[in-house]
């Protein structure tokens, strides 16, 4: 997008363009208006993403229990962002961090899902609503979808097919003491999704929102690190866990590592068959 482009949409005066680390599916600038405004913004090869990463942002502002970027515009070819100034991490961040997590789970939905699909990295997030039935939802739009997508990719063989077809048999054996409401869920929170702003509180990036048990947005937290003992602890003050969240701690786990097999290929199998033989 052009620069004259640009200025038509924010109304502003524009001084510089600069490149910025956006993830990496996404072309990402920092953008300087002659005002002293600051944004932020994200182009995607798939059109779709922008509206998606709009829609999810505005979402998770509802609860207004955490910092969300507020949306400026979106369209298919581009996305801008309030630009976060980042500061120094408080040194309470973790405890301020886990307790507003947990308050953000506390915004409920009657429904599982949400009202649209979306993408979790580039791959589609199917969200089909369903009234009450958290097993249902979560096997078919999560696990489901992803080996259908594995078996598309040719990456599945004799052995997974076996064990996944197990899994199915157990799955609400698995599942059975899930109960709670749909909570509001970032969809793909690891240590890079996110960030502090300028007076080092948390704020949260690249969604892949829906409405779900909690646990599943838990457990992928745990996945590739950035979250420590005072994160979890202040969750669990603020929003104790219901009794087992251990043991299904890797069912949910599971969707993201077959998720990272159909994105990046055959260095997660091993990790996904471990997944599911954990409960066979």
């Amino acid at each position: 997008m052009m620069k004259a482009e640009l200025e038509n949409i924010l109304k502003e005066n524009i001084i510089s363009i600069d490149t910025v680390g956006g993830g990496c599916i996404a072309d990402a600038k920092r953008i300087r208006t002659k005002s002293g405004n600051l944004f932020f913004a994200k182009q995607y090869d798939n059109s779709e993403v922008h509206k998606a990463e709009a829609i999810g942002l505005n979402e998770l502002n509802k609860p207004n229990v955490i910092k969300i970027p507020k949306v400026i515009y979106y369209d298919d070819s581009i996305l801008i962002l309030e630009y976060i100034q980042q500061g120094n991490r408080k040194k309470n961040f973790s405890e301020i961090f886990g307790k507003q997590f947990a308050k953000l789970h506390k915004f409920t939905s009657d429904k599982f899902g949400f009202r649209e699909d979306n993408f979790c990295g580039n791959t589609v997030q199917k969200n089909t609503p369903t009234n009450d039935n958290w097993i249902d939802f979560y096997f078919t739009n999560r696990l489901l979808f992803q080996y259908k997508l594995t078996e598309k990719n040719n990456y599945v063989t004799n052995e997974l097919q076996d064990n996944f077809l197990k899994l199915e048999k157990r799955i609400g054996k698995i599942l059975e003491a899930e109960n709670e409401r749909p909570s509001l869920l970032h969809g793909d929170l690891w240590g890079g999704n996110y960030i502090f702003d300028e007076k080092g509180n948390p704020c949260l990036i690249d969604p892949a929102v829906y409405y779900g048990n909690r646990e599943a947005d838990l457990a992928m937290t745990k996945i590739f690190g950035g979250f420590d003992s005072v994160f979890y602890k202040a969750y669990q003050k603020e929003y104790p866990l219901q009794d087992g969240w251990q043991y299904r701690e890797n069912i949910y786990k599971l969707y993201h590592i077959f998720n990272h097999l159909n994105l990046f290929g055959t260095t997660y199998y091993n990790q996904v068959l471990y997944l599911i033989k954990f409960y066979l």
